[in-house]
């Protein structure tokens, strides 16, 4: 007998094939999944099909329905639901809009959510009630697991986590796969996990700072017991086998559907295992399916009369067209940004990223669809009062992001490319002068900061905005944990960016160029 397992994670609600700033074609979204699931359970009688989390952020269509749909079903569920999925496991974008908007969305779900390492603070119990499930499968026992990187809290606005429990997802793992294996007795055991690899597949050398965010190569190494690991969360494509344990990794937005065939042995007390192998499969030359397309058709027509809305305009154009120049050398979006978030939160220090490669910038006339394409996530601010030291700390840390090449030229750091692109790391500030060497040891490349014309000192008290997301230490910014917080600004960023062109259309786009970055020498 074999049993196929396909596996989607990190849709980030992308359906339809498009990219929203342009709405030109792309290779991407669960309308092509479905197309790819349902050829898949065509040639395959016995399919289990789950999604690995960070299913309901991520896209304008979201968005829009977050904002203004919400006394409808949320499409993406609605879609997993008519593709009759097995399961789904709570990612960290889940939390995104807050607790209640999670729980509409399990409400509305025909299948199970897992999560058994985030936990009701006051019970200790999984916090959907739901650890795992159960699915006979033509007599095979088939156990799932769902456990999530247990990192969020250093993400996410601390009223959309409020009375949970993040435990550690490699030992909630271990306890509850002894207790399936004790309990259940499967033929096959299952984690579907919405973390990633820490460490190189083949050589077992740390990949990132070992934080904890990510833990698939020592769940596979340390538990046994787990015959398949699904993973995601690292917007990754792998797929092989890592201590016995067969992995996999579909990639983002909908652009592959992991795929795991185990076949298996009939012997006089039940199964055996004979043979595992995982792949993924690319929905490149995949055409949409057009019931899901039906499907979201009223979402997708609100979603674009909403981008369409003209903002204000712009005193000149601010497009992008180089994103690594315009990490290097200040561009008018990045004091934009920067400008907007001080006007908004009072202060006089602000530092802001350019979240991908794919940032386009905006033009003379600016839509809503200029907004949302530049700025993909859901963040609001928070000013926190940090210390000089912490500032320079902080500042050492995005000047990281740089390397020099073989001809002594600046490039990105592997740290900031490899597993995945973390160009939203790198922060770019405003209200501070400074100056970044390249060619200096990381963590020495700071070789001038000022404020207003006198040096910034190191125990002195400073306030500055930035996102949630960052003032909560995101992106190993560990100087900004658990600093006070002076103000709480709620209003999404987008939101705040809309009401700034508005009020202030044409918008100046001038640059102070307050910083820059160099390499004073030259590699031999």
């Amino acid at each position: 007998m074999e049993l196929v397992i396909l596996q989607t994670s990190d849709i980030h609600g992308h359906v339809l094939p498009i990219q929203y700033g342009t709405n030109e074609r792309a290779d991407l979204g669960i309308a092509k999944i479905a197309t790819m699931l349902k050829q898949e359970e065509e040639k395959s009688k016995y399919v289990l099909k789950i999604d690995n989390g960070d299913l309901i952020q991520g896209s304008p269509l979201l968005t829009y329905y977050m904002k203004y749909e919400r006394n409808h079903k949320n499409p993406m569920i609605a879609i997993l639901n008519h593709l009759k999925y097995d399961g789904a496991v709570v990612g960290n974008h889940e939390f995104n809009y807050g607790h209640e908007a999670l729980e509409e969305a399990v409400a509305q779900s025909n299948f199970p959510w897992l999560c058994a390492n985030i936990l009701e603070k006051e019970k200790e119990t999984p916090f959907l009630g739901t650890p795992y499930i159960i699915k006979e499968i033509n007599g095979i026992k088939v156990a799932v697991l769902g456990v999530t990187t247990h990192y969020i809290p250093n993400w996410e606005e601390p009223a959309h986590i409020e009375n949970l429990v993040f435990a550690d997802a490699l030992k909630v793992t271990e306890k509850w796969v002894s207790y399936i294996h004790e309990h259940e007795k499967p033929h096959l055991l299952v984690v579907s996990y919405h973390g990633g690899f820490e460490r190189d597949l083949e050589t077992g050398e740390a990949t990132e700072t070992l934080t904890g965010e990510n833990q698939a190569y020592e769940i596979c190494q340390h538990i046994e017991g787990i015959d398949v690991l699904l993973t995601g969360h690292q917007h990754r494509s792998l797929a092989g086998e890592v201590n016995g344990v067969t992995i996999v990794q579909p990639s983002f937005f909908g652009q592959e559907v992991g795929k795991v065939v185990v076949k298996f042995e009939k012997e006089e007390e039940g199964y055996s295992i004979l043979k595992k192998e995982s792949m993924t499969l690319s929905t490149k030359e995949i055409v949409e399916d057009e019931e899901i397309v039906e499907l979201v058709r009223y979402y997708e027509e609100g979603t674009q009369k909403w981008l369409d809305e003209k903002i204000g305009t712009a005193k000149e154009s601010m497009k992008i067209d180089d994103v690594f120049q315009a990490r290097i050398k200040e561009h008018p979006l990045i004091e934009f940004i920067n400008k907007v978030q001080m006007y908004a939160s009072g202060a006089q220090i602000s530092c802001t990223a350019l979240f991908n490669d794919s940032v386009k910038g905006f033009d003379k006339e600016i839509t809503m669809r200029d907004i949302v394409s530049n700025y993909i996530y859901p963040n609001t601010l928070k000013v926190i009062r940090v210390t000089g030291s912490d500032m320079k700390a902080a500042l050492e840390r995005s000047a990281s992001y740089f390397a020099l090449d073989e001809n002594g030229e600046l490039t990105v750091s592997k740290d900031f490319s490899y597993p995945k692109p973390q160009a939203y790391n790198y922060d770019m500030w405003e209200g501070i002068q400074y100056k970044v060497d390249v060619s200096k040891k990381v963590g020495e490349r700071i070789v001038f900061l000022e404020k207003d014309g006198a040096q910034i000192e190191e125990e002195a008290f400073y306030e500055i905005v930035t996102n949630a997301y960052r003032a909560g230490g995101g992106g190993d910014y560990e100087m900004f944990k658990n600093k006070d917080v002076v103000r709480d600004i709620t209003v999404a960023m987008t939101d705040l960016i809309a009401e700034y062109i508005t009020k202030f259309s044409p918008i100046d786009v001038s640059v102070n160029h307050n910083w820059e970055v160099i390499a004073s020498e030259k590699l031999e």
